[in-house]
């Protein structure tokens, strides 16, 4: 049956069906099982969206153990949930699938096998724990549990740093050692107590750029949790303001023009919705040359906009990096060097090769170079196969019109742009970062791969249009 075609059994109106669906959806919100999962959603995604803080504070041991107790309460969730045992085959997520196993196999032909298998071992757990959220909670719980979390990290950055401004009143190094006896590189402070002096400010994450980042997440989540009316409108707009605020203190130059790049993806979609399908393929061609007209303002923008920001114009160094790093990837071009994720410093090529003001790099600074450093081109054709799918799928979950219920068109929900805008958000960032394929950020991108392909489309009223 198409999606326009009415139910003969259906009710006439479709206000019973929707009230039905509202007591059935708080039925299932107040099940025990259905608050743990969130709540161990809400925690997966403190301490993945966060590990920078969690690894200053407890130090990589701990957070080790913390990684795995976490992933390992995911698993027993999804082995004893029904979901998974009735989910078949064709609806996992097949490009996720291929480069995890890719990751895996590259143990055979790896140039330091012990730290590959850490970073398999590591990257497994996260997409566990991102599988895990995806195929618990559904895409407005997912909000919810999201926009907790990002509450939590936001709040505890803005607290952090008003301690170390008012009562340390110095700056505070990291706790956390690379090595025994090995301490952090003295440019690298957790804070520097910036808030009142109008320093950038680097929140529990201890680093501007990140904490931009986690706010750029909170504004798009923020944003639809206040046009869904999912929490109440004052606190919503409170929190928006706070992020707002963070935003402007970090002072990121890569943050504010990836937060230009979203903004750019939010306002296309809204003019494709409003399109009729018939003639969408006449604008996407004004949407693609806007996008580059963008990139291009944006990059020439860099030359002034960096320099008011106390950053370089050739992003910090990042262009070096990114030399020495394809010269690196080029001697094997095929199936790379095999999988680390994060560098291992103690592991060649990457013991000392990128060290800049005392402080080495365990990342190429941008994830597509990073993936063809580790898998080669092989990996780089699998890893864009598993973006440009989970593309398509949050393009047309945004723009295409949901299911009627009982066969009366419902309005377009908010919601439904939470994976676009989410993937347009990590896509821009890791052309400056490796964070795409590591903890938080890949857990993200596990979640919307995965629940895209499993829930392509949030079906029935929003919430607000039920009374």
């Amino acid at each position: 049956m198409s999606r326009t075609d009415r139910d003969p059994f259906a009710p006439a109106s479709p206000l019973p069906a929707a009230a039905g669906a509202n007591a059935r959806a708080r039925a299932h919100a107040s099940d025990p099982g259905t608050r743990r999962r969130r709540t161990l959603a809400v925690l997966v995604l403190i301490a993945a969206l966060g590990g920078d803080a969690w690894q200053s504070l407890l130090g990589w041991p701990a957070f080790v153990v913390l990684v795995a107790a976490l992933a390992a309460a995911c698993l027993v969730s999804l082995v004893r949930g029904r979901s998974t045992r009735t989910l078949p085959l064709a609806r996992y997520s097949k490009p996720l699938a291929a480069f995890l196993v890719l990751c895996t196999v590259s143990l055979l032909w790896s140039h330091y096998p012990g730290a590959t298998l850490l970073g398999v071992l590591s990257q497994w757990l996260t997409a566990i724990a991102g599988f895990f959220i995806a195929v618990s909670l559904s895409w407005l719980e997912i909000l919810r549990v999201l926009g907790t979390a990002l509450r939590w990290l936001l709040g505890l950055s803005l607290l952090f740093e008003f301690v170390v401004a008012v009562f340390v009143r110095h700056p505070v190094g990291a706790l956390w050692l690379l090595a025994p006896g090995q301490k952090p590189p003295p440019d690298y402070q957790w804070s520097e107590g910036n808030l009142f002096n109008g320093g950038a400010l680097q929140g529990i994450v201890g680093n501007r750029n990140l904490l931009a980042f986690l706010v750029l997440l909170a504004l798009i989540v923020f944003v639809i949790e206040l046009v869904e009316r999912t929490r109440r409108p004052l606190p919503s707009i409170l929190w928006i303001g706070v992020a707002l605020l963070e935003h402007a203190l970090t002072r990121s130059a890569t943050v504010l023009l990836a937060t230009i790049g979203v903004g750019f993806v939010l306002a296309v979609a809204l003019v494709i919705r409003r399109v009729p399908v018939n003639k969408r393929l006449v604008v996407y061609p004004f949407g693609i040359v806007g996008l580059l007209g963008i990139t291009i303002f944006t990059l020439n923008l860099s030359d002034q906009l960096f320099p008011l920001l106390h950053r370089g114009d050739n992003l910090t160094g990042r262009i070096e990096i990114w030399n020495t790093v394809l010269n690196l990837a080029w001697q094997h071009p095929v199936l790379g060097w095999g999988w680390v994720s994060y560098w291992a410093p103690w592991a060649e090529p990457f013991k000392n090769l990128i060290v800049i003001d005392g402080t080495v790099y365990l990342q190429a600074h941008n994830a597509w170079i990073d993936v063809f450093l580790q898998l080669g081109l092989v990996g780089l054709f699998v890893f864009s196969c598993l973006i440009a799918a989970t593309i398509i799928r949050s393009w047309w979950m945004a723009v295409d019109r949901p299911g009627p219920v009982v066969g009366v068109e419902t309005p377009y929900q908010a919601v439904a742009l939470l994976p676009l805008l989410l993937l347009a958000a990590l896509i821009i960032q890791s052309l400056t970062e490796s964070r795409l394929i590591v903890e938080g950020n890949f857990l993200l991108l596990v979640l919307l791969a995965s629940k895209v392909k499993l829930d392509p489309l949030p079906l029935g009223p929003p919430p607000r249009a039920v009374r």
